[in-house]
């Protein structure tokens, strides 16, 4: 892309929209920070508990419903995939989430720059 481009993303926004799409969008290393916060995909068949035994009361909102485990991820696949190419090699990438979601895909944002891990 050219530098002309680049000057015209925009600055200081939060875009809004499907997450892969819009990051599919903007030129690679392009982006000082991705702020995620990807669906739980706690789709529940009984009941969740946390370590202090309290209940997780499961997401049935449309937004969480994803599919089968293999759907959920490939989707967190995509958009890891998307925020790693947008991001500068000193971006940051932030994300919500719960132990469940994070744990699945949290080891794949390690090995993403040599001497980097994610903490």
């Amino acid at each position: 892309m050219s530098g002309a481009n680049i000057l015209n993303l925009p600055v200081d926004q939060v875009l809004v929209g499907d997450c892969v799409e819009v990051m599919a969008g903007l030129p690679d290393e392009s982006v000082d920070l991705v702020f995620a916060d990807p669906p739980y995909n706690l789709q529940l068949g009984g009941d969740l508990h946390r370590p202090d035994n309290s209940r997780v009361d499961a997401v049935d909102d449309d937004w969480d419903q994803i599919g089968s485990f293999d759907d959920y991820d490939l989707f967190s696949c995509a958009w890891l995939e998307q925020a790693r190419r947008v991001l500068k090699p000193d971006g940051a990438l932030w994300t919500i989430g719960s132990y469940h979601n994070i744990s699945a895909w949290a080891p794949s944002c390690r090995t993403w720059a040599s001497g980097s891990t994610m903490t």
